[in-house]
């Protein structure tokens, strides 16, 4: 099976990252987005993500794959050490098996920021239906997220009421002092090394076959 590369995004991949987006917004309630970013508003979002946390994608033969990123629990000052993951797939790339692979290299790349929670925001359906299903919820638990809140028909998107949980994983130790969290720009040459056990590498045979969607509110 072909190979794939990944590296961090740039705000000039924000073309190609829209595309990728659109018909989850279009289509799906696993995003709560009702419109489309425009082109100039989804470059902001990768600027501003990439002033502190990764925002990673794969790669082949020059075009992307998929996406994943992370952006701050909290704003507060406290929360510095927790992050919210998200990632979406082009749609011809669900369950593959590329889904762990980039899902496993932010949070390489998230614990040498000394980041200790990793967070996940994952709209939930009533009974599912073509707009959404489980398979988010089932994805983290092989990834090893666990359960740890349910919020009840949060969400109204094509015509009906949609639920939302936060599942979490802890990346290390909660030490006392913790050490600093490291924005990304400060870890940016560690990031070749972090991505090379994934970089090229081919995806598994049947790896988390359907699981592969994306995962945010």
């Amino acid at each position: 099976m072909p190979s794939f590369h990944l590296r961090p995004a740039t705000p000039e991949d924000a073309a190609a990252l829209l595309a990728i987006y659109r018909p989850y917004v279009l289509h799906t309630a696993i995003t709560f987005e009702y419109d489309v970013p425009t082109l100039s508003e989804f470059t902001r979002r990768v600027e501003a993500t990439l002033r502190t946390h990764p925002y990673l994608v794969a790669e082949q033969a020059g075009e992307l794959l998929g996406y994943a990123y992370a952006a701050p629990f909290h704003v507060r000052a406290a929360y510095q050490w927790a992050a919210e993951s998200t990632i979406y797939l082009r749609q011809d790339q669900r369950g593959n098996g590329l889904g762990p692979q980039l899902y496993g290299a932010l949070e390489r790349v998230l614990a040498a920021q000394n980041v200790l929670n990793c967070n996940a925001c994952i709209a939930l359906p009533q009974a599912e239906d073509a707009t959404l299903t489980q398979a988010s919820v089932r994805f983290h638990q092989r990834m090893g997220y666990t359960l740890v809140g349910q919020f009840h028909q949060v969400g109204y998107k094509f015509d009906r009421w949609y639920h939302m949980v936060w599942m979490e994983k802890a990346l290390g130790a909660h030490t006392v002092p913790p050490a600093p969290f490291l924005p990304f720009p400060q870890i940016a040459e560690q990031v070749p090394a972090l991505l090379a056990s994934v970089t090229t590498r081919p995806f598994p045979s049947g790896a988390g076959a359907g699981a592969e969607a994306s995962w945010k509110r």
